[in-house]
């Protein structure tokens, strides 16, 4: 979804970083090979990442929701030394795609994969994070935003995806639509929850940074 005019759109890309050549081959072959490509992050939301991840050197990352990996990537570029990024998707056909791109860029050994129910695999991730990006299942935000609050670090920052949904969030909502009224909870539970400051952003489809409080 794009809230901006298409030649503004455009120039703002083009004053943006460019994306690594790897990302492009992943790109490729997402849309050559795999279903629904759309969900990639995209090189433009990619930067921003990379920047967010390089402005915060985290030394543990934690994604929820892997898709082909090309988020994780954007991602890794900014570990520290040392530093892990754990990534759990619930699709297990794609988990051989993700390792590949991951071990042809310099994070393949910092980057672990888990396949499955992400509300399963979290509980047991004894970790602190200091950078956590939610892409997953719009009606399980909020239980992964509960799950992950008390295992983030003070001053880490959670990365909230697609939270405008196509601006369906400010739209009639269908009485069946179910994921647009888990983001309205879920945006509604970032902005009152006293833990952590939030900013959310209209980038590509919304995105939402929220840090937590010293």
């Amino acid at each position: 979804m794009h809230f901006l005019p298409e030649e503004l759109d455009t120039y703002i890309i083009n004053h943006t970083e460019e994306e690594p050549e790897l990302l492009q081959k992943l790109t490729r072959e997402t849309y050559q090979k795999i279903l629904q490509p759309r969900m990639l992050s995209g090189p433009y939301q990619g930067r921003v990442l990379s920047m967010l991840s390089k402005l915060i050197r985290p030394k543990y990352i934690l994604e929820i929701g892997t898709y082909t990996g090309y988020s994780a990537l954007c991602l890794a570029e900014g570990l520290s030394n040392q530093g892990e990024l754990h990534t759990i998707d619930s699709n297990e056909e794609l988990s051989d795609f993700q390792r590949k791109y991951f071990d042809l860029s310099p994070y393949g050994k910092q980057i672990y994969q888990y396949t499955g129910d992400a509300t399963h695999i979290i509980p047991d991730l004894d970790i602190k994070f200091d950078l956590v990006f939610i892409d997953a299942d719009k009606p399980n935000y909020s239980n992964y935003f509960n799950l992950i609050i008390n295992k983030m670090n003070t001053g880490g920052v959670i990365v909230s995806d697609n939270v405008l949904w196509s601006g369906k969030v400010v739209a009639q909502i269908a009485e069946d639509d179910i994921s647009t009224k888990a983001l309205l909870d879920y945006n509604k539970l970032l902005i009152e929850d006293t833990r952590i400051e939030t900013v959310m952003l209209p980038i590509r489809d919304g995105l939402t940074i929220s840090r937590i409080r010293d």
